[in-house]
């Protein structure tokens, strides 16, 4: 069984990060190993939630680990709360990389052209020295802007998307994909870049027409299991992109009308059916 290390912060309740990426990657059939970056009582789209910053932890955890000698087949990493929580990451896959291992970064800081409160230009300078050492990196379009010094655009061209897709990889990234690309109306879905062999790979869904709290992390988590499934990575995002559309249909089905995160769960036994074919 492969192991997969994730590192993020765990919010109680809300549906994302930790909470998200712990069942999937086991649904995917890993072993899921947690390092919890800061501990919040709910999302941030909750009012008045607590948060409590666990990074004085991370280097204890790591020395631990290698001290009884534990390995990972992968690294991925989402939400860091600082620059300094990079700077140990940083350390930790420098720690634990071997030829083996696969570095994934989802660079979580910045949606709709906008970065997260309590994000500066200089944190998304320093998540893009994290993305530098990624295998694969999995940026939204606003992440990637913010990263590369590049324009943010809501009005695009397949151009536009390989430009960006060249300034990632030219950091260092090995692989480099895109999250929310929409190519043609009524169509979302991903576009990456191989950096090795000059490929690009695009897929498109149909855009189903609402927005949760979250989606990008089941994306990001779904790719990371797929992969360790034994999926290409052109795989391992098709089936993170149309997993991540059937958890929002289904719960816009759901007569409760939930708005802090998706029911991802009952559409776990779609996922395990996906990673079949």
């Amino acid at each position: 069984m492969k192991r997969v290390l994730t590192v993020q912060d765990i919010s109680c309740l809300g549906k994302c990060s930790l909470t998200v990426a712990l069942p999937l990657i086991s649904a995917c059939g890993s072993e899921a190993v947690i390092l919890p970056t800061a501990l919040l009582s709910t999302h941030t789209m909750f009012r008045n939630f607590t948060f409590k910053d666990l990074s004085d932890q991370i280097r204890p955890i790591m020395n631990h680990w290698k001290s009884e000698g534990i390995t990972f087949d992968a690294i991925y990493t989402g939400y860091l709360g600082t620059a300094e929580e990079i700077d140990l990451i940083l350390e930790l896959i420098e720690t634990f990389r071997t030829p083996q291992t696969l570095v994934v970064v989802d660079p979580a800081m910045g949606d709709n052209g906008r970065l997260y409160t309590g994000f500066d230009e200089a944190y998304a300078k320093k998540n893009a020295s994290l993305c530098a050492v990624g295998d694969l990196i999995l940026p939204n379009i606003t992440e990637a802007c913010f990263m590369t010094d590049t324009e943010y655009r809501t009005d695009y061209d397949e151009t536009y998307v390989k430009e960006l897709l060249g300034k990632l990889t030219a950091t260092g990234a090995k692989t480099a994909a895109l999250t929310g690309v929409s190519l043609q109306p009524g169509k979302t879905g991903v576009m990456g870049l191989d950096s090795q062999r000059g490929n690009y790979y695009v897929y498109q869904n149909d855009r189903v027409p609402a927005s949760y709290h979250g989606t990008g992390d089941i994306f990001s988590s779904v790719a990371v299991g797929a992969v360790m499934a034994g999926k290409t990575w052109q795989d391992g995002l098709r089936i993170a992109a149309d997993f991540t559309a059937r958890t929002i249909q289904a719960t816009l089905q759901n007569p409760r009308e939930p708005w802090y995160g998706v029911d991802f769960e009952t559409v776990i036994p779609e996922l395990v059916e996906m990673l079949r074919h």
